[in-house]
């Protein structure tokens, strides 16, 4: 006990002598992201459709969006922290490029906190995360995707999965494609590991990536785990990329 409340206090100390910034506006913060900023840009209230998480209309009819409703993607739900724009959008480059690792538990916080806020959300049964290539695993040296599904899946007590889900070709990134070409580059680029297909029978699964943009890859994951009988499947992203922005 003593021992535990030594170390609490050396860490406070080190804490006051080397003070944290905010990962946005840069000035000294106890947090990742300081309080000003938290309330300045993730505090919004935004109305979005439950299907692919874009923004609705505040006089809007319907939970989903008219695309889900015309052309309904194969995930069933998505709940999502923001919008993928400016500042938002350097925490995820950041993270995702420049090795700031420490964002990674901050998003999964995040995310645990809309979902605790969304009533009568149903939990998924396991949680994975969007798979890397083998290439661009060994260039980054790491899956954001998964350094955020961790900690979520400890933060709301179910099971993580790290090789459920795998890449089964390299593919190019989406961001550098036009739409028209995004569907192409995933087709058949997922796979399910062999000694874990039955596992998915019935199953609800948490999907975890950084950001959503046109939700294609989300998209071609869903048809997948679906064709081995997963019973509903939800994507859990920290930005929602606005249409303008594709």
């Amino acid at each position: 006990m003593i021992t535990d409340k030594l170390k609490m206090a050396w860490k406070r100390g080190l804490a006051a002598l080397i003070p944290n910034s905010c990962a946005l506006c840069r000035l000294d913060s106890s947090e990742v992201v300081c309080h000003a900023c938290h309330a300045r840009y993730f505090q919004t209230g935004q109305t979005r459709c439950l299907q692919c998480a874009l923004p609705l209309p505040p006089a809007s009819a319907s939970p989903r969006c008219g695309d889900c409703l015309s052309n309904p993607p194969a995930f069933d739900r998505t709940l999502s922290v923001c919008d993928y724009a400016a500042p938002q959008d350097q925490l995820v480059l950041s993270l995702k490029f420049a090795h700031q690792l420490a964002l990674a538990p901050w998003f999964a916080r995040m995310l645990r906190d809309s979902i605790l806020q969304q009533q009568g959300h149903e939990l998924p049964d396991l949680l994975c995360a969007v798979p890397l290539g083998k290439d661009r695993l060994a260039e980054r040296g790491f899956n954001q995707a998964w350094e955020i599904t961790r900690p979520l899946a400890k933060h709301l007590g179910i099971a993580a999965n790290m090789h459920l889900l795998q890449r089964s070709r390299n593919t190019a990134m989406q961001s550098s494609l036009p739409n028209a070409a995004r569907a192409r580059n995933v087709k058949n680029a997922f796979c399910v590991d062999e000694s874990q297909q039955e596992s998915l029978r019935g199953a609800h699964v948490g999907i975890v990536d950084d950001v959503m943009t046109t939700g294609m890859t989300l998209h071609e994951i869903a048809t997948m785990l679906k064709r081995y009988g997963a019973a509903k499947v939800t994507a859990y992203v920290f930005a929602r990329t606005l249409p303008h922005i594709h």
